[in-house]
């Protein structure tokens, strides 16, 4: 593949992660697109230098047990979106016949971090996607109403009440509205 040039000297470009973030858009090794911008604890990206919370890495594989600890103790911590970020590895990397669970997980912590961000009308409609999905995982052939010790049935409840909450005007506090997932 040849490098990119600049058109002004002809000179070919060698972009760090810096140059990128000049140009617009951070890249990672293979080109794709990845924002390396800190980010706050709703995930919501901050200037660049700026201080942030730790990134969540991207792409861990963990056993089932390590993602619901992982993401519940990030759920507690307030940071929803980050625990968004593990389901979303459980999903793309688990069974097929358990990525509608992760998925309606990840939904549900996306919910919860556009709720807790003031954001009521994608809020509420994540927090009910979610619980769909993770309610028709539960009562589906391939799904159980506790994998992994998770109570679906009461996190899907949690996540119809708040958004109610949300759209009667309810302010969120991420960590104070955080969901049980083992009960």
């Amino acid at each position: 593949m040849d490098t990119p040039a600049d058109s002004s000297t002809d000179e070919p470009l060698d972009r760090t992660a810096t140059d990128r973030a000049a140009a617009g858009r951070d890249r990672d090794e293979e080109g794709r697109a990845r924002n390396a911008r800190p980010r706050d604890g709703l995930g919501r990206p901050l200037p660049y230098g700026a201080d942030g919370v730790p990134r969540q890495p991207e792409g861990v594989v963990r056993a089932p047990d390590e993602t619901v600890a992982e993401a519940q103790r990030l759920l507690d911590a307030g940071r929803p979106f980050h625990a968004h970020e593990v389901f979303e590895d459980a999903w793309k990397s688990g069974p097929d016949e358990e990525r509608e669970l992760w998925r309606g997980l990840a939904q549900l912590a996306v919910g919860l971090t556009h709720a807790a961000r003031g954001n009521v009308t994608g809020g509420a409609r994540l927090l009910r996607r979610g619980a769909g999905a993770v309610g028709a995982w539960a009562a589906s052939g391939a799904g159980r109403q506790r994998p992994y010790g998770m109570a679906l049935g009461p996190v899907a409840g949690w996540a119809r009440e708040l958004a109610d909450d949300v759209e009667d005007g309810v302010a969120v506090d991420a960590a104070a509205r955080a969901p049980r997932l083992r009960g």
